[in-house]
């Protein structure tokens, strides 16, 4: 979020004026892009026009299930004969010339309702990003040349009624390499789009935003990619084209003023949004790093550990692998491991083959 006092004034001719303005505090806003991403996708439905299938369509021919009992599927098929329709599967979603599944409906539920709150919580949050440079710059704008951000000119802008005049006002901010980028970009679009009324794509130059229209819309609506609004009629689908926080915008001098009417600030309610107040950020200072960095932070943490700690658990070991676990668990395998090794827990009596019975006892079993 910007965060300065005031903000400088530029005239027409470009040079910086002795005039400055105070900083809204619709500029101190906390930037939420999640609540910025969800508001555009469901305000962005509104604008869909229904679409549907024929009712008709894939059913207007005469066709029958054959039954069961003739080897060939369910489905209905074509009657007749004498051509390659007659027999075809016909109405199923599977079948060549059939219908659907599940048709397009015109009473789908096509536009979505945003709670009033979440709609203006965003469009907050998309005026304060437009004056942090950085996200500005992130988000492809060519703002390397200007001297501030966010960029107010004089009211005399409001007047302007010639496009070479407002190019010329461009070239003096020297923020004509904005729109000089969108000239560049611009290409025929991919698809069934070109033969629908949007043949070209082109990217998004800058807004600019105005307090009495006294012909600056004349003036600004032929420059590619330039769109204007009016200050009380500010649009998060053109303060963040599709959802993405840091558009260009060229305020005049009244529009920035009457910005405080139009949003209030944290204690004080709007004029045009009855009963509203900027939302408070949770916290005042966003740069983490920086808190913890600090050195009222610093002095009430513990000093820091050592590089390698120890584990705070013992690693569990296979006894059957490791000798000292076994031990631990069991003393007398030690005892076990040693005879072992001894060869004294081995059998020493060694078993011999039984020989053949003896000549007398095989005399005196056959003297009968």
């Amino acid at each position: 979020m910007a965060a300065r006092p005031v903000v400088s004034v530029f005239g027409v001719n470009g040079a910086k004026l002795d005039a400055t303005v105070p900083l809204p505090s619709v500029f101190t806003a906390p930037i939420r892009p999640d609540l910025v991403q969800f508001v555009h996708k469901n305000m962005a439905k509104n604008r869909r026009q229904p679409y549907a299938a024929k009712q008709q369509a894939g059913e207007e021919t005469s066709a029958e299930s054959w039954g069961t009992g003739r080897a060939v599927a369910r489905i209905p098929r074509v009657g007749g004969g004498g051509t390659h329709r007659a027999g075809q599967a016909a109405f199923g979603n599977m079948t060549r010339g059939g219908r659907m599944f599940a048709p397009n409906k015109v009473w789908r539920k096509w536009h979505i309702r945003t709670n009033s709150n979440q709609k203006r919580y965003a469009t907050a949050s998309a005026v304060a990003a437009s004056g942090v440079a950085a996200l500005v710059s992130g988000r492809g704008h060519r703002i390397n040349g200007i001297e501030e951000v966010p960029l107010v000119v004089s009211a005399d802008a409001e007047a302007l009624s010639k496009t070479k005049e407002a190019v010329a006002l461009l070239r003096a901010l020297k923020a004509y390499a904005d729109v000089a980028k969108v000239s560049n970009t611009r290409s025929i679009r991919a698809g069934r789009g070109k033969m629908r009324n949007r043949r070209h794509r082109q990217r998004r130059g800058p807004l600019v935003v105005f307090a009495q229209d006294k012909g600056i819309s004349r003036a600004f609506r032929n420059l590619p990619g330039v769109e204007l609004v009016d200050v009380t009629r500010l649009n998060l689908l053109q303060l963040a084209p599709g959802g993405h926080l840091g558009r260009f915008v060229i305020w005049t001098q009244p529009a920035f003023e009457a910005l405080n009417k139009v949003f209030g600030s944290q204690t004080e309610a709007s004029v045009q949004k009855k009963g509203y107040t900027l939302p408070v950020p949770v916290i005042s200072n966003p740069d983490v790093s920086r808190l913890i960095g600090s050195d009222e932070i610093q002095a009430v943490v513990r000093p820091s550990g050592p590089k390698h700690m120890r584990r705070p658990f013992t690693q569990k070991k296979n006894p059957l692998r490791n000798t000292q676990v076994l031990v631990r668990l069991n003393p007398y395998a030690q005892v076990l491991r040693r005879a072992e090794l001894l060869g004294k827990n081995k059998k020493t009596k060694k078993y011999t083959h039984k020989k053949s019975a003896s000549p007398k006892f095989l005399q005196i079993l056959k003297a009968d």
